[in-house]
């Protein structure tokens, strides 16, 4: 049995294609010890100043206490995982603000990264990441949610990602179904490699 921490980010709750996607992954992957993290659903505080302040350095306020207990909470949910399954949507090219927010509050220096002579190391090596990606288009694979989630995973440590993709849902519900038959498929064969 392995711990498997998935992220969901879609704003579009029951009607988004990353959420049956990433609902379809968590069903496959019964007898595992699965903690599931709502980013839209229950979303983490923007990140701004007062938030930087409170994880990079000495909190002092109590809202800055907070913010920091927050992240320590998030930090040890992805310590503790050996597979992320991580919904990513395309919201205007990018991911959602949610998923954003979460990745400000879990890259920290010397806790999941430091700096080295040969530039950042990220401290959270030998975890597997799945991305469940799903765009209104016909995007290829080097498209700004690919390159940002390939980025971010990798700058924590996280170097073995695979990408789901469900592609062209703006098309209509053939297009839809077609798109999710095929990234189920997908999942399907990450899952039993695993």
């Amino acid at each position: 049995m392995s711990n498997v921490l998935v992220l969901k980010s879609s704003i579009l709750a029951d009607n988004s294609q990353s959420n049956k996607l990433v609902d379809y992954t968590i069903e496959k992957l019964q007898g595992d010890n699965i903690v599931v993290r709502n980013l839209a659903k229950d979303p983490l505080p923007h990140f701004d100043a007062t938030a930087a302040i409170a994880v990079r350095g000495e909190p002092k306020t109590e809202e800055e206490k907070q913010l920091l207990a927050l992240s320590d909470e998030l930090v040890s949910e992805l310590k503790n995982a050996d597979t992320l399954v991580i919904g990513a949507p395309m919201y205007n090219l990018n991911i959602p603000t949610q998923l954003k927010s979460y990745f400000d509050f879990i890259a920290r220096p010397r806790v999941t990264f430091q700096y080295t002579a040969n530039g950042p190391e990220g401290l959270l090596q030998g975890k597997k990441a799945i991305v469940l990606c799903a765009f209104g288009g016909l995007y290829d694979d080097e498209n700004l949610v690919t390159q940002y989630m390939k980025a971010i995973l990798g700058f924590v440590g996280i170097t073995d990602v695979q990408f789901v993709y469900a592609k062209g849902i703006g098309f209509g519900p053939e297009a839809i179904e077609k798109a999710l038959q095929s990234a189920k498929e997908k999942i399907s064969d990450i899952l039993t490699a695993l």
